[in-house]
């Protein structure tokens, strides 16, 4: 028998609890035992919950509890989240978590903590899709070269409609939130923050980089607009929030954006709240994963696999996957030194001129165009949409920086990379 306690006792825990207990027999046939959801922990005892196991308001009554074998943490953040989950392990107690702010910060923390204490975290990326399992064993004989990644629905939600029906971003944004795939404040999913985390986790798993948010490329969807979108289809791109992992040479890129990617590629194909995630392998090739990110009965799900996994007689290699370092000399990827084309949206006064001087700007940056767009903003206006030949973020970011200076420029220039 395993018993199991659950500190964070929310959508996610209780669709836990009914999974171990709706689905006790079949789970016991695979795990070879029974698992049992002995005990809750939860912020508020008066709020009702639809769980009928006992539930207290102190997380370490679960991790100091002697008859509790696993615990799940499920309450979220990261200071608290980390004080529980180091006290259940140093009450050698297994852990499983979904919580990608808390690995984001502390998963060498943790990895170095756990030793041969089994700690899982399916849940923590693209919720019911098993692509930390895919890329830690599945994967683990490749060398990975790429991983692109749409790890936020919500995200995916909004440009989606935007794209189908022409939208602005504020207004999708509250249907997104009426139809609860956007919470009341959405920073944390539409400014990036959210897929971030993620894309550290996966991208310590492929490479052993050590990084945190703040020294990655993060940007959200909020300044995108239909105008971009008419660039996007007169262009045969798609528009997608993508989580980047890539490795050239000694470096990795980590990245989070809104980006313009090909039609045809699978991961264009990636709409509404589903999650989608491609893995370049030296020797596989392109793997590519699908399925619902978020949801409490989708990531339960994968909680519950990891508890399975654990039942069945544990993991005691590291969490993340290698007992040494991967690759010598890896190290992150200065922003600056990231190379790829460029979407730019340019609000200007209709005169003659104007073209010709945003050219030789360019120019002077090394930048060279290769489409244009001219679509009309008033009487005297209009936005100029441009893409460019393959540059340097340094350069695309002065010359932005130089136009937006300039005289006959209306507004911020906004700019987007191409895939």
């Amino acid at each position: 028998m395993l018993k199991i306690g659950i500190v964070g006792v929310g959508t996610v825990g209780e669709s836990v609890v009914k999974i171990l207990q709706n689905n006790a027999d079949i789970i016991e046939a695979r795990a070879g035992k029974r698992i049992i959801p002995l005990k809750g922990a939860v912020k508020n005892l008066n709020k009702k919950r639809s769980v009928d196991i006992p539930l207290c308001d102190d997380p370490f009554e679960i991790t100091d509890d002697p008859e509790i074998d696993l615990v799940v943490e499920l309450m979220g953040g990261v200071d608290e989240a980390y004080r529980v989950v180091e006290r259940a392990l140093r009450n050698k107690k297994a852990v499983v978590t979904a919580n990608k702010a808390l690995l984001a910060y502390h998963r060498y923390e943790l990895q170095k903590l756990a030793a041969q204490i089994p700690f899982e975290f399916e849940a923590s990326v693209a919720g019911g899709i098993p692509v930390i399992k895919a890329l830690r064993d599945g994967l683990s004989a490749n060398h990975i070269e790429a991983i692109v990644g749409i790890l936020n629905g919500t995200c995916n939600f909004i440009l989606t409609k935007m794209a189908a029906e022409g939208a602005d971003f504020v207004d999708t944004l509250k249907e997104a939130q009426r139809l609860g795939y956007a919470e009341a404040d959405p920073t944390f999913d539409v400014e990036g923050i959210d897929a971030a985390h993620k894309l550290l986790i996966l991208a310590s798993i492929a490479y052993g980089i050590d990084a945190r948010p703040e020294d990655i490329l993060i940007e959200g969807i909020t300044k995108i607009s239909s105008l971009d979108f008419s660039f996007a289809k007169e262009f045969g791109y798609a528009i997608k929030l993508l989580a980047v992992a890539r490795k050239k040479g000694a470096e990795v890129e980590l990245r989070v954006h809104p980006a313009l990617i090909e039609q045809n590629r699978m991961i264009a194909k990636v709409d509404g709240v589903m999650n989608g995630v491609s893995v370049i392998g030296d020797f596989v090739g392109e793997t590519m994963y699908y399925g619902p990110g978020a949801g409490g009965d989708a990531t339960a799900s994968a909680v519950v696999s990891n508890i399975i996994d654990i039942a069945r007689g544990g993991k005691c290699s590291p969490m993340l996957g290698f007992k040494r370092p991967l690759e010598s000399g890896v190290k992150l990827a200065r922003i600056d030194s990231i190379t790829s084309k460029y979407y730019i949206r340019a609000a200007v006064i209709d005169k003659s001129g104007v073209l010709a001087k945003i050219a030789q700007l360019f120019g002077e940056h090394s930048i060279s165009i290769e489409s244009m767009l001219q679509k009309p903003r008033s009487s005297e206006s209009a936005n100029l949409l441009f893409s460019t030949h393959e540059c340097k973020e340094r350069d695309i970011r002065e010359a932005l920086r130089e136009l937006q200076k300039m005289d006959f420029v209306l507004q911020e220039p906004f700019m987007m990379r191409i895939m």
